[in-house]
């Protein structure tokens, strides 16, 4: 037995779906042609997944617009000028704004894993945007007719029903995003948005059972996008003791980027509580360097002396193509990351004796 390992989720697109997206886009082929190229695209996703030998996959969000909008992508009820998210380069990531009421998803991630489920010969896992997230786009000004209150109350059932339908469509894990946490803190010092945001977020774990949070997770990391971030240079202290409150059994946290991380850990095992795994960020998406399996081991290791073994797992610090940016690390790279890491947590394993 070894340590458990898994993957957060997003792999650049493959060129053939990049192609097929373009001529869409232009007119060329219909969305049947496009439809096609997609379901190719996810099937070679987590055929090369397994290659590495990752004892669970994904299917690479290939066919989702983004990590963060899938649900709302082509909603009627929809605005430009939504919050601004600024990354650390200068780029920036603009939200959409509810322009009127009622609150629906358009699409729920089990659609996307009824797709990929048929192709996996592995525990498939799959991600779903926080409620926190998406509670970002009711406009600080308000909604005539539609009060805030009410937008809750219908992205909490919305939220509940995306995470619910992926658990009945047989996901080995329903892993939350909640790149957000950090960048609450940048936004508001007081930790007032963050306390709001793990507040929404358990309102809808509430509707869970203790046996289906069993298979619930959380992902957190100071974004990534185009090879920055929006929230690194936050403290870690002032995010984790909040984070360890979301009522789910899994964590999934960004380290191998972080300067100082003996203290990171230090924080975690302040903070995880007994009936929790925190799953480390070994591997960094935003770096061009491939880890060796030996640097993995090392950074497992790392954590193993300060965290309880059982209660240790291994990651990728984030995904390598969140908000659908296909270039900034390419497939084969992220691939070879993800095959150092399975090596290297198997090494890990192996000095460990488990």
């Amino acid at each position: 037995m070894s340590l458990p390992t898994e993957p957060i989720g997003s792999i650049p697109r493959t060129p053939a779906l990049i192609d097929a997206m373009r001529s869409f886009a232009a007119g060329r082929i219909d969305q049947a042609d496009l439809a096609r190229a997609g379901d190719d695209a996810v099937r070679e996703t987590i055929a090369a997944l397994e290659a590495t030998g990752s004892p669970v996959v994904t299917d690479g969000e290939q066919t989702k617009p983004s990590f963060a909008t899938y649900p709302i992508h082509g909603l009627p009820n929809l605005e430009a000028g939504g919050v601004t998210i600024p990354f650390a380069d200068g780029h920036t990531r603009q939200l959409p704004r509810l322009s009127a009421g009622p609150f629906r998803y358009r699409m729920y991630a089990s659609t996307y894993f009824e797709a990929a489920k048929r192709y996996a010969h592995r525990p498939l896992k799959q991600a779903v945007i926080s409620s926190s997230a998406l509670s970002l786009l009711y406009p600080t000004d308000g909604l005539a007719g539609y009060a805030r209150e009410v937008f809750l109350d219908d992205l909490v059932r919305e939220a509940e029903a995306d995470i619910r339908r992926a658990l009945d469509a047989g996901a080995s894990t329903v892993q939350i995003d909640f790149t957000e946490g950090r960048l609450a803190v940048k936004l508001d010092p007081s930790l007032g948005l963050l306390r709001s945001f793990i507040a929404l977020n358990n309102r809808v774990l509430g509707r869970f059972s203790d046996a289906e949070r069993q298979r619930l997770g959380v992902h957190t990391c100071p974004g990534g996008d185009h090879d920055s971030t929006h929230s690194a240079d936050v403290d870690y202290a002032q995010l984790l003791p909040s984070l360890f409150e979301l009522r789910v059994r899994t964590f999934y946290v960004q380290l191998a980027s972080e300067p100082d991380r003996p203290r990171v850990l230090r924080l975690i095992k302040a903070h995880l509580q007994p009936s929790q795994r925190v799953f480390v960020g070994v591997t960094d998406p935003i770096n061009p360097r491939v880890e060796t399996p030996e640097a993995i081991r090392d950074r497992a290791i790392e954590a193993a002396r300060l965290l309880p073994i059982e209660q240790l797992g291994t990651t990728d610090d984030c995904g390598f193509a969140p908000f659908a940016d296909d270039t900034s690390t390419a497939r084969e790279t992220a691939f070879a990351k993800i095959r150092a890491r399975v090596e290297g947590n198997e090494l890990a394993s192996r000095e460990l004796g488990i």
